[in-house]
């Protein structure tokens, strides 16, 4: 099974890390994330979208899932980027889970995932150890927010590489 660590954040330390270069701020943010929660919060402020904490208790998705997109990024390694994701086949169990605690709205379809980037996260003797996605959700894609960029991933892979290393990532609890 692959872990997902779903992304927010704030604050003046965020406010600081803005002004550096983004892999510096990448490496700023999260290098010191001691919890999932913690390195949540760092992604979804790097990446300006909201926290999706009422995923944790989501649970796990079965590497052998032959429509969820987070088993095939962890089976194939590969980084993908989708502006028009609901064309995509995919499982869409995260949609159907009601975040509206976060600010979102309540209407039908306002879970829909538009954007999504994905990436899987290797440790340094090339073992999976998960999986990050980011979304961006509306009713449409202009509700949705803006496109995610090639820039964007690049961004999503460097942020894959610091969390690798990080302990929480690689203890035998999760």
């Amino acid at each position: 099974m692959a872990k997902s660590v779903a992304s927010s954040g704030g604050g003046s330390a965020a406010a600081a890390a803005r002004a550096l270069a983004p892999h510096a701020r990448i490496e700023q943010s999260l290098s010191g994330a001691a919890t999932p929660e913690i390195a949540c919060a760092a992604l979804a402020d790097l990446f300006s979208v909201g926290r999706a904490g009422a995923l944790k208790a989501a649970g796990f998705i079965p590497l052998s899932s032959a429509s969820a997109v987070a088993a095939r990024t962890a089976s194939s390694r590969k980084v993908e980027l989708f502006n028009n994701f609901v064309i995509v086949q995919h499982a869409n169990v995260f949609e159907t889970i009601k975040l509206s605690t976060l600010g979102q709205s309540d209407k039908p379809g306002s879970n829909t995932i538009q954007k999504l980037m994905t990436t899987p996260v290797i440790d340094p003797q090339q073992h999976v150890l998960g999986v990050i996605q980011i979304c961006r959700k509306g009713i449409t894609q202009d509700d949705a927010g803006p496109d995610f960029t090639l820039n964007d991933l690049q961004n999503l892979e460097a942020a894959a590489r610091i969390l690798a290393k990080l302990p929480f990532m690689n203890s035998s609890s999760n």
